[in-house]
């Protein structure tokens, strides 16, 4: 199968959605029904699939339309783990990350240097390049002896100031370079989904499970679904149902067993975005703060900066950022730079909720359980697992841990091929990266709109073009959010599984991201 082939097959559309709730309320059974369309879920679909699983995956809303799309958008190893000596676990992520930038999705995924301000000359220099030093060699071993990105750097007070002009004289003594790196997150859940639709998993958005059914012994069967486009109601009969419903996994759970499965929390974290001429520097910062960590992350038209780890209890459909919230951050981001930012600089604030596993799992499910540092896997009942825990990142592996767990003494007979499956947009980006001048030239972009257009398609480029070459005007930038093309909101109605407005202004084109408005 060709590229184009497969791209055309990971179409999501109202049509593919259509289809694939057909099938999978037809009465053949599915190997894995997965509930829950953010990253784990997307990615269990991805694992199921590419084993030879018959797979179906479900979202009560649209893809990433929960804590997915709001995170820090960072592709990190966790460098704070390391103090408190995880080195298995940032191994783990670190490996991911390479795979990520490498293989996976070199379009989606790029390096981004972060500066570790030093406070004191000597002692804590030290200190700190043998922790970012070790972090490097983790990475380097992760990797299998391939360099992902740079390795440290180190700078003078003077030196520091050339790559972050902006930050407060009396906020450092110098500071360490070391490289993690970025990513569209919402992006990348679509991209997943739309990988594992190519490879032939059922996907359906806005379509919520609410019923499991289990067989005479207690044995999950199936689910019962409501399409809530439609108001139809479905059954889906499933050898095994995979709960990945994050801060609603307990809500999922006790649809098959109130009693058993995990105890999970909500913290909420915050972000706000200011724009990138905003904070003069070239390198992002992380540090760590009295409640939490900063980061202070450059992207290509902003600056996002965050976060915040507080516990949440009120309503996880639409948390935000309250004024306390923004304060907070405010203070720790002008603790480092000279400018101060004030409430006028920002142009936009996202708050997302991360669940928050609890030390053990309802009932007695000491037998059947698989935890990790980050995240657990657990039955719930006969037939019905759930995960929750874990990070962006390593999104892969709690994926397969998740399989691995359904399938049980069979997983060894058809083990996680992920590790080797590029997402669409992946296959031959490099290729047509080495080429931009050519697609700059005959579409008539600048550099920035070809470095925008690479990093949200990759390869896939070549769609966006077709779609311009087809109709001239769609190679126009919108009227009011020029920093995006026609052609932008198009493909992601046709090939992006669209179904409301606020698919396009929230998760694909993201102007409630970067537009006072909101777009």
């Amino acid at each position: 199968m060709s590229s184009q082939q497969f791209a055309q097959l990971s179409h999501l559309t109202a049509e593919s959605r259509a289809r694939a709730l057909a099938k999978m309320s037809s009465g053949t059974e599915l190997d894995v029904l997965v509930i829950g369309g953010g990253i784990t879920g997307a990615g269990i679909a991805l694992d199921a699939v590419t084993r030879g699983l018959r797979t179906g995956i479900v979202e009560a809303g649209d893809w990433a339309a929960g804590t997915s799309a709001w995170s820090s958008k960072l592709i990190h190893g966790g460098l704070r783990y390391l103090y408190n000596l995880d080195f298995k676990l940032v191994t783990e992520a670190l490996k991911e990350r390479g795979l990520l930038l490498e293989k996976i999705a070199p379009h989606l995924v790029h390096a981004q240097p972060f500066l570790w301000p030093l406070k004191t000359p000597v002692i804590e220099r030290s200190y700190s390049a043998i922790g970012i030093g070790m972090y490097d060699a983790l990475a380097y071993i992760g990797s299998r002896g391939k360099k992902g990105v740079p390795s440290q750097r180190h700078f003078t007070k003077k030196g520091t100031k050339t790559v972050f002009p902006d930050i407060k004289d009396s906020a450092f003594t110098g500071a360490i370079q070391f490289y993690d790196a970025r990513v569209d997150d919402a992006r990348l859940v679509v991209d997943v989904v739309r990988t594992a639709s190519g490879y032939g998993a059922l996907a359906a958005s806005r379509t919520q499970v609410v019923g499991i059914d289990k067989d005479a012994s207690g044995k999950v069967v199936g689910a019962r679904l409501v399409d809530l486009e439609s108001g139809q109601e479905l059954t889906v009969k499933a050898k095994h149902i995979i709960n990945a419903t994050g801060v609603w996994t307990e809500e999922s759970e006790s649809l098959a067993n109130p009693d058993a499965g995990l105890e999970v929390l909500a913290s909420k974290g915050i972000h706000i975005v200011v724009p990138r001429d905003r904070i003069q520097a070239t390198s992002g910062i992380f540090t760590k703060t009295e409640k939490s960590v900063l980061f202070i992350i450059p992207w290509q038209r902003y600056w996002i900066i965050g976060t915040t780890d507080t516990p949440y209890t009120e309503d996880r459909e639409r948390p935000v950022a309250t004024r306390q919230d923004i304060d907070y951050v405010l203070e720790q981001a002008n603790k480092l730079i000279a400018n101060p930012l004030t409430h006028d600089d920002i142009i936009g604030t996202y708050s997302g909720l991360r669940p928050l596993l609890q030390p053990k799992v309802k009932g007695d499910g000491a037998q059947s359980t698989k935890v990790s540092r980050e995240h657990t896997v657990t039955e719930v009942a006969p037939g019905m697992s759930a995960i929750a825990g874990g990070k962006l990142t390593t999104y892969r592996v709690m994926a397969a841990d998740a399989v691995d767990f359904a399938l049980g003494d069979r997983a060894q007979e058809r083990p996680s091929v992920t590790e080797t499956i590029a997402l669409v947009g992946a296959e031959g980006y490099r290729a047509i990266e080495a080429g931009r001048d050519r697609y700059a030239q005959r579409y008539g972009w600048d550099e920035d709109r070809i470095t925008h257009l690479l990093e949200r398609y990759g390869a896939q480029i070549e769609d966006l073009g077709a779609l311009i070459d087809a109709d001239p005007d769609l190679g126009k930038p919108l009227k009011h959010a020029p920093q995006f093309l026609r052609a932008d909101v198009v493909f992601a109605l046709r090939y992006e599984g669209v179904l409301h407005l606020e698919d396009v202004l929230v998760r694909r084109v993201r102007l409630d991201l970067e537009q006072r408005d909101r777009g």
